[in-house]
């Protein structure tokens, strides 16, 4: 029962009225009264209670009964039929006497409103490449600059910020290890994604890792000339994903969507500058500290047979999340076990 907030009985509240009533200890007079209530609502409940038992106090649909201009049962699996024969709407309600909008109502229960709902839904595909640096993903978060905190955390629609510009978040994750590598541009054009592959390709190679393949979407700063060239001086294969198929890259939009959940979206930053500064932390965290559900709750770096490095340095270039920075060489490097008792770490989260 979903009792509207301005009811006066409830369920409870109604039997106990009737109760009364039938035990004859109030009148209807008195017990509109007691309970707050008309006379004549007092004998609605006492006669469905009569009528139903306890079932007849329940709120009953307010839908009517009967509705006389509905379209028939007939005509509606007409219009589906026609929908099916990849008609549009307007003529099928040509064809059948009806109105556009009552055939777009019946297509939209249907879930028929758009003809690419007729096409059969593509499996999805799961694949990981087997080895670190196989396959590169890259991709472009674009997120607003900074002035003040704006309706996003703040949660008031009025703290709009506007005309401060944009800020493009360039993202690589391995396919293989998800250890990411993340920059922030000022713009998306191809000096830009030039200058961020190769700081992605430099920042991998610290790491141990030799990118052999590419993956992206066909913006026009990947389609480019300049990163063409990068990617053919590097030795990388370069593929892009299908035309308006953003699953086709989905570990790059997983990501982002981790990223906006964990990072931007999740503290109330002053300025631009503290939200790039909060993103090394952060991405530090993902890399080196972070389960990770796509590959068995293991920490990506792990993947790269390192262990968790535990104590960020104060040092940002150290961290090698922002452009000219350097990451230390870690592939020799074990934490000292001792540090951990058994069981979970606790740098880890779930």
């Amino acid at each position: 029962m979903n009792t509207h907030k301005h009811a006066r009985l409830t369920f409870l509240r109604r039997l106990e009225m009737v109760q009364q009533l039938i035990a004859h200890q109030v009148c209807v007079p008195e017990a509109a009264r007691a309970y707050g209530v008309t006379a004549p609502t007092v004998r609605k409940w006492l006669g469905r209670f009569l009528a139903q038992g306890q079932a007849g106090l329940a709120d009953a649909s307010s839908r009517p009964t009967v509705s006389p201009r509905a379209i028939a049962p007939a005509k509606a699996l007409a219009i589906v039929e026609l929908r099916r024969k990849r008609l549009t709407q307007a003529r099928i309600a040509q064809a059948l006497g009806v109105s556009a909008s009552t055939v777009s109502r019946v297509l939209a229960r249907a879930g028929l409103s758009h003809l690419a709902d007729l096409e059969p839904a593509e499996p999805v595909v799961r694949y990981e490449h087997q080895a670190p640096g196989d396959l590169l993903h890259i991709d472009i978060k674009k997120l607003g600059r900074i002035q003040r905190p704006g309706h996003r955390v703040t949660g008031n629609r009025r703290d709009t910020v506007e005309g401060a510009g944009w800020d493009f978040v360039f993202v690589a994750i391995d396919d293989h290890a998800r250890v990411a590598f993340t920059d922030i541009h000022p713009d998306e054009r191809f000096p830009s994604a030039v200058q961020f592959l190769k700081d992605a390709v430099a920042y991998y190679q610290r790491l141990g890792v030799t990118i052999q393949r590419l993956l992206t979407d066909n913006g026009s700063a990947f389609r480019s000339r300049a990163f063409a060239a990068l990617c053919h001086e590097l030795g990388i294969k370069h593929r892009f994903t299908r035309p308006y198929r953003p699953q086709t890259n989905g570990k790059a939009e997983r990501f982002i969507q981790s990223a906006l959940r964990e990072w931007a979206y999740a503290h109330t930053y002053q300025n631009s500058q503290h939200r790039a500064d909060a993103m090394k932390s952060w991405l530090h965290h993902y890399n080196w500290h972070r389960p990770h559900q796509g590959i068995g709750r293991a920490v990506p770096i792990s993947r790269l047979n390192l262990d968790e490095y535990n104590l960020l340095p104060s040092c940002e270039d150290s961290i090698g999340c922002m452009h000219g920075s350097s990451e230390p060489d870690l592939r020799n490097w074990k934490s000292p076990t001792s540090q951990f008792t058994q069981g979970a770490r606790p740098d880890e989260h779930p």
